[in-house]
């Protein structure tokens, strides 16, 4: 499997839901399976089987959640570079055809939440600015057409 970079916060959150997840999801699932199993014939159980399902579910995503974290690698951003765009670092860019100021925090996939203002690595806009300096005006084609978007500053 690849490598998983991520920062420490994303490192943190994914042992935090993996552990939310093994003490108190898969003990609710094992409950809810005794119970159905309780009820008689296992054949024409549907609660049973749904328990099952969700019981498969639920162990397939700690094992996915587990392979993340094995395969992870902490970003240390004090080692990075400002100078240029690079992942985990905040730009601050201003949308010339908008004359509007934006702010994204370029993070692995795993990270990304637009809510937030963390998109991913792998976005138009983030591999667009990758390597570019303060000052710099780069054009990104997006759904709402070709944007150029100028970077004011970078900071992690």
């Amino acid at each position: 499997m690849a490598v998983n970079y991520m920062s420490q916060e994303g490192y943190d959150k994914i042992l935090k839901e993996i552990n939310y997840l093994e003490s108190v999801e898969r003990p609710k699932v094992s409950a809810q399976i005794a119970e159905a199993r309780d009820k008689g014939d296992l054949s024409e159980n549907a609660e049973y089987d749904a328990a099952k399902e969700a019981q498969g579910k639920l162990e397939s995503k700690i094992a996915l959640l587990k392979d993340q974290v094995a395969n992870a690698r902490i970003i240390d951003t004090s080692k990075l570079d400002t100078s240029t765009v690079q992942i985990m670092c905040t730009v601050r860019l201003m949308n010339q055809k908008l004359n509007k100021e934006m702010v994204y925090t370029i993070v692995p996939e795993s990270e990304a939440n637009f809510r937030e203002g963390k998109i991913s690595v792998a976005t138009p806009i983030a591999k667009a600015l990758l390597g570019k300096k303060v000052g710099e005006v780069v054009e990104v084609r997006v759904p709402a057409g070709v944007q150029q978007l100028q970077v004011l500053e970078i900071k992690f």
